[in-house]
């Protein structure tokens, strides 16, 4: 009994609370994982955006992070991208392009594997019927707008 008034005592005296001093210390620890956890989160959402193509270097892509509300997946950050004009969508007319450029680098290296070309000249001239006339028609005027 004389050691309960003893550590009684030396409380009182001393002026600390072991559990107060306790709760403190948790209290700090909470507020460090808080810290971490919003750290987490916004590292998240800023790999969400760069999966989804948007460069966060550029000025008008932190407005555009900051401001977005949506959900946070890489095809619907893209599309509120592609709308709010920060990325753009791929042209047809480049992808045409490069397989011109591929034919002809192709040819210059003497790799003529692929079809050889179509002589529609001789096919509209040989055609035998008008159906099989516009037939090759319609196929020229295709193979003139691909290539």
């Amino acid at each position: 009994m004389d050691s309960d008034i003893d550590n009684d005592f030396d409380e009182h005296e001393t002026g600390r609370n072991p559990l107060r001093d306790r709760m403190k210390q948790l209290e700090s620890e909470n507020a460090a994982l808080k810290a971490k956890a919003e750290a987490a989160a916004q590292a998240e959402r800023e790999l969400a955006f760069v999966k989804a193509g948007v460069d966060p270097s550029s000025p008008m892509a932190k407005y555009f992070m900051k401001a977005y509300d949506g959900e946070l997946t890489a095809d619907a950050i893209k599309e509120a991208a592609i709308e709010a004009q920060l990325i753009g969508t791929a042209k047809p007319a480049a992808t045409a392009d490069a397989a011109a450029w591929d034919r002809t680098n192709q040819a210059a290296s003497g790799n003529t594997a692929g079809e050889p070309p179509v002589d529609y000249v001789a096919k509209i001239a040989g055609a035998e019927s008008p159906a099989e006339l516009e037939k090759w028609l319609a196929e020229a005027r295709k193979a003139q707008t691909s290539s």
